[in-house]
């Protein structure tokens, strides 16, 4: 699942992010209304995160366009004013939470989490034979028995269900899952799906994740 944070204070940013990577979310960030605006309108977001004193353009305009543009991502402000008056400004122009600053960290994972729920085009379960996928619980079972798994294996494993029967590149997985470009030289894909099957399809009938050479890996119903 990708995030979008969109604040400038560089230390609250990356505490932020670096908590939501640790919860198996891929996290971009923009330092500034006018690039997060165009950030938001082209991606496909979970939920935005937007800090409403920002350089360029406010985070109340910023969400303000979205709304107007027919952009209904969730959005949860991040804001240092805490009146009744900011808080209530702030959901009539369009954000579906608001949350001051300060703030502990598990409280805003909490309410991504409550967003995300409430906001789900795709159904929260996702299943291919006895394999099932928890969405919202981060769970995931085979023929009923629980498998863990760490965040960046879910998030792989999320996607390829996500995208079941269609064959998911590794340059597609680079950038949703870790979100960064290709590296044609790099491994990390074929190592992380190589302990995603040890857990997956070891032990299990029939393997479900299938590796198409030269292309990419799919996941489908034998």
């Amino acid at each position: 699942m990708r995030l979008l944070l969109i604040e400038d204070d560089s230390k609250i940013a990356e505490f932020v992010s670096r908590g939501l990577q640790q919860a198996g979310f891929t996290v971009d960030q923009s330092p500034d209304g006018t690039s997060g605006l165009e950030m938001a309108r082209k991606g496909d977001y979970g939920v935005l995160i937007v800090d409403l004193m920002l350089p360029g353009l406010d985070g109340l305009s910023v969400i303000e366009k979205l709304r107007s543009s027919g952009v209904q991502t969730p959005v949860l402000v991040l804001s240092a004013k805490r009146s009744v008056d900011d808080r209530v400004k702030g959901l009539q122009m369009g954000c579906d939470d608001y949350l001051t600053k300060p703030f502990a960290f598990p409280e805003l994972l909490a309410r991504v989490n409550a967003l995300l729920r409430r906001s789900f085009d795709e159904p929260p379960r996702l299943q291919i034979a006895d394999l099932v996928v928890d969405r919202v619980r981060r769970r995931v079972e085979r023929a009923g028995t629980e498998i863990d798994l760490p965040p960046r294996e879910f998030s792989v494993l999320e996607y390829l269900l996500r995208n079941a029967g269609r064959v998911v590149s590794k340059v597609e997985l680079l950038e949703h899952v870790w979100n960064y470009k290709f590296d044609p030289q790099t491994n990390v894909v074929d190592v992380l799906v190589c302990r995603l099957r040890n857990k997956v399809d070891r032990g299990f009938q029939p393997a479900l994740i299938q590796t198409i050479r030269g292309v990419g890996y799919v996941v489908q119903n034998p």
